[in-house]
Formats: structure tokens, sequence, C-alpha cells
């Protein structure tokens, strides 16, 4: 039986503001209360929200060192030098390389390469391994994307080789900033660039900006970059407001009409070709995918070889051929085929081993390890024993003899706190608010597993341990009418910080098609019907949600809430209801 959720109603908006609203723009009122719950409260405010403009992006030199940067890729590309374009093995790691390097390949240079660490072996960010390959490979700057930021000792260790370092990121930097030629991250204290939450490709695209601004190379050039970095912003979940918003809903745009070679390959294997791609999309189907080629372990013969795992998200993004780009998706595929049989697999042990051991099941916290679980996946793993238990989650596993793991947390709880609370046990942990990672020597197990638990069993407040769904409004199913929907169009991009709006309707029925779908009957299909005039009747799917079927199909009234999506179906597109939750007046 899963938690049951508690429904929050948001605060409405000014009455008097949306009405203003609602007159102005000329849209549905409760499409004007949800203008205000954002935030905005003026048409000219609500115009310059419904249509993002490329022009409004910040002048890229504004952040701290971005002409340094500038100056010194432009004395790479003009005096032939090799550059090494290096990024972090997830999403925004590879986008983040892939778009570097194809700007630099359109710059017409030659002498160019990139590097994945691997996960396994090297970790995360800048590795001693990357910079010894850079050096035999004659390279003499490498441009960090999406990592670095802390990489103070091995900016210092590649410049003993002769090596120059640029660095572009986006996480928050430590006590000191790396001693590199060019350190860009809006985060930094003494950087007062406007915006502070771009992705690392992001910040990739700006460096890309500056360098096309100062030197000639037409917007339009470096636009289709764009797709990129939407992929990016969509997959990294950094908020989808101001600048990202313009990125996005502009890469968006172009991943729809014209993405790249190996976007467009992956996008047909997620039978996404011809529909609208929208944020969800990324997320669900074409960042997993992406993501699971640094995620699985790769065996290689060749220790000089670089890591191949994120390697090949990077070689199908940055491909030209269109055969090529279809071989290389189908080896991501298969990436990600092998990483949801592991994720399944592994899952579905934890889930057995917290149900066998009834001091976790009950803990506010849960603390599982399994030294043969894949490390690469264990991340998703606590993603999925929270959607089940509803509480702060760490999965440990071992990898190269010690503990590791990763740790997801619940809304409203810091997790970083709890885990830093250990932080004598650990050999090293980072990470923030609701998701983390760590290290320990495997003796170290058991008092981090009390220590932990005890912390949160301390600080964890009691309603944090439901699941709650935020509610916009509460509307009528005839609300949902043409015009409404074709306005509610314009509040994409979706997601954080303009999340997909949430609306509730009560008392609405089943006429008795209701019928479980999927694999394993998980989700319930059905039309839902308002019999109050003007009688509306709509699609709705419920994933993961077979509770209540049988009360459902008999036609007994049921509150619901829900996100209004399009549903495209063999060429139609019609709307759907995507039911969040469902409130019924039994217990089943």
């Amino acid at each position: 039986m899963p938690i049951a959720k508690k429904w929050v109603l948001k605060a409405q908006g000014d009455a008097g503001t949306v009405a203003t609203l609602a007159s102005g723009l000329d849209i549905p009122p409760v499409l004007a209360n949800l203008l205000v719950q954002r935030g905005i409260g003026t048409v000219e405010e609500a115009e310059r929200f419904f249509n993002p403009r490329l022009e409004d992006l910040h002048d890229p030199f504004l952040m701290k060192d971005m002409d340094k940067a500038v100056e010194r890729v432009r004395k790479a590309l003009t005096s032939g030098e090799k550059v090494m374009v290096y990024g972090d093995y997830d999403v925004d790691g590879t986008t983040a390389v892939a778009l570097f390097y194809s700007f630099l390949r359109q710059q017409g240079h030659e002498r160019l390469m990139f590097y994945i660490p691997d996960r396994y072996t090297e970790g995360y960010g800048v590795s001693v391994k990357g910079i010894d390959y850079a050096a035999r490979k004659g390279v003499t700057l490498i441009v960090t994307l999406d990592c670095g930021i802390k990489a103070t000792e091995k900016v210092e260790y590649a410049r003993s080789k002769g090596i120059d370092v640029i660095i572009c990121d986006h996480h928050l930097p430590g006590d000191k900033i790396p001693d590199a030629v060019a350190v860009l991250d809006a985060k930094r204290e003494d950087c007062n660039y406007p915006f502070t939450e771009l992705s690392g490709c992001g910040v990739g695209f700006k460096l890309v900006q500056a360098y096309s601004q100062k030197y000639g190379v037409p917007f339009s050039d470096i636009e289709r970059l764009l797709d990129l970095t939407a992929v990016s912003i969509a997959s990294d979940i950094v908020p989808l407001v101001g600048e990202n918003r313009i990125l996005a809903y502009y890469g968006l745009k172009r991943l729809n009409e014209k993405p790249n070679k190996g976007l467009h390959s992956i996008i047909k294997i997620c039978g996404l070709e011809n529909q609208n791609i929208t944020i969800d999309d990324i997320v669900f189907k074409i960042g997993p995918r992406i993501n699971a080629a640094g995620r699985m372990a790769v065996d290689k013969d060749d220790d000089y070889a670089p890591p191949s795992g994120g390697h090949s998200a990077v070689n199908l993004m940055v491909e030209r051929d269109a055969g090529a780009a279809e071989e290389f998706g189908n080896i991501i595929d298969d990436f990600n085929s092998d990483r949801k049989n592991i994720d399944r697999s592994v899952t579905l042990e934890a889930h057995r081993y917290v149900e066998s051991h009834p001091e976790i099941k009950n803990a506010k916290s849960t603390v599982v390890y399994n030294p043969k679980w894949m490390k690469g996946i264990v991340g998703i793993v606590a993603s999925r024993l929270i959607e089940t238990y509803y509480k702060p989650t760490v999965v440990l596993t071992m990898s190269n003899g010690l503990v590791t793991g990763s740790a997801r947390s619940v809304p409203g709880f810091d997790l970083y706190q709890a885990i830093e609370s250990c932080s004598d046990l650990l050999e090293n942990f980072g990470g923030h608010m609701y998701a983390a990672g760590l290290t320990m020597k495997p003796e170290r197990i058991k008092e981090f597993t009390r220590r932990f638990n005890a912390y949160v069993d301390e600080h964890i407040d009691d309603e944090m341990l439901v699941p709650q769904v935020e509610i916009d409004c509460n509307i009528l199913l005839s609300d949902i009418t043409p015009r409404f929907r074709e306005h509610l169009t314009r509040f994409q991009p979706f997601g954080p910080g303009n999340t997909a709006p949430v609306f509730m309707s009560k008392g609405v029925s089943n006429p008795g098609d209701a019928k479980l779908v999927g694999a394993e009957l998980e989700h319930l299909r059905m039309e839902l019907i308002q019999k109050e005039k003007p009688y509306t009747s709509l699609s709705c799917i419920a994933f993961q949600q077979p509770t209540h079927y049988e009360y459902i199909r008999s036609g007994r009234p049921v509150d619901v809430c829900y996100t209004v999506v399009e549903n495209h179906y063999r060429g139609t597109v019609t709307p759907q209801l995507r039911i969040k939750d469902i409130k019924v007046n039994y217990n089943p």
C-alpha cells in the first residue's frame, strides 16, 4: 500500500491582480492566477515570461575571468595548440563537452580531443590520470566543463606538466579558487554575473557566446548548439527561470526542429520523432540514455586508452554522420537497457532487505549496504527506495576497497548536514541538501549507520515523512477548454522554479471503462467525467496507482489532482490528465 499523500492548496493570487492580468492578456482567470503565484504581477512581465528572447541573455563578459578565458582560447586556436575538452560523466558534463568541442571544431580547429573520466577508476572531477593522458598526447590547454572548481591541486599538477587550465563550472567553490588561467563560475563570491543557476553546459555556452561576440562569429552559428544546452538544463534539474528559461526555450525549439545527428538518433530510439519534445521527455527518456553510458562499467584492455563509457555519449553528440550517429545511439541504448536491468534487480534486492529488517523499515531513515551492487546505480536505487518508504536514504556498496554510496533526501530535510555530522567517519563526501555522495572504510559502516539514523531521528519533522502534493488551484473539468490548453502551453518549459501546474477536481467519476495497463498492470487508464453542466469527459492516466481500480470502475465519485498534458498516439494529439493522486472515501 503506497503512503497516503497530503494535499496542500497553494495560496491564491491577489484577486485584483488576477483580474487585471486576465483582462490585459485575454486569458482565463485560472491561468492569470498561475502567473501571480509565480511572482508575475504586470502584463509587461507576463509578456516577457510568455515570449523569451535571446536578446535578453546576459552579456557573457559580466562573468569573472571571461575575458581571460576568451583570450586563452583564442591563443590556442591561432597558434594551433592541442586542446583537451574535459567534462564530468553525467548528462550535464557530456553535453557540455560535446557543445564546446563542436564549437572549436566549427572554428576549424583540428588539434582537438575530449576526455570523460571513468566513474569507477577515476571518480568525479579532474583526475591525475586524465592530466597524464593529456600530457602524453601533447595537450597544452585543458578546458574543464561541469567540474574543476575544487581542483586546486590538479590545476597545479597540470601546470607542472606544461598544461594551462580553464575551468567552466557551476558548483559551489571551496575555500580557495584554483589558480587556473581563468575560472568561470557564477557562484564565485567575487563574481557579479546576474544569474547564478546556469548548468555546467550553460557556462560552456556563455564562453562560446563570449568568444563569438568578441571575434565576429554569427549568433546563428552557436544557436544550433542550444539543443545540447536544453538537454543539460533539463537533466541537471537546475531552476527553469531567468536565463535558463531562455536557453531551454530555444534549445527545445532546436531539439524539435533540427537537433544534431546524435540527439536525433536518440529521439528516434525513444519514439519521440514527430512529437513535441518537452522537458519531461528529456528528463525521463533522452537524459537517462545519455547518463547510462557514464554509469556502466566498461572493460578496457589498454590502460593508456581513455575511458569509453562516458566517451560513447560524447561520440554520439559530436557525430556529424547520420549513419554513425545511429550506431552510437544503439550503443547508448544498450547501455541504458543494461542499466535498467541492473537497476531493477538491485532495487528489488534493496526492497527485500528493508522488508526483512523491521528495525530499518520502522526507522525514520534508511541505510542499506551490499558490496556487490554497482556503484553507478546506487543513486537511482536510493531514489526508488524513497518512492516507497519516503525517508532520507543512503545506499552503499564497495568500490576500490572503500565503501561508497549515494544519499537522497525528502523535501525539507537537509541531508548534507546529516552526513556532515558524521564527517569524522568519512574519507570523503560532497553534495547538497537533497543529494550527496560519500565514501568510508568498511569497518565504519555500523557506526555511520547508527549516527546517521540518530541524527535524522532527532532533527527530522514528522511532517517531512508524509509526501505532499502542492496544488495550484481547484477547477472543474469543463474549465479545460481548447483555449485553456493553448494558453497553458505558453507557460512551458516546465521545471524547477516553474513547475507544471497541478489542478484539483472534486467529485468526478468513471463511466466503467477503467482498466489496468502496463507489463505488471501497474498503471490505471480511464475516462473521468464531470456530471455538472457543461458535461465533460477527459482521458486520464494514473502511473503506478492501481490501488483504487475496483472502486473507480464502480463509478463512485473521487477527487483527483493532476497535470494537463498532450497525449500523442499514432499521429493524433489529444488532451490527457496525468493523475498525481486519487482520494476516495473508503479504505480499500
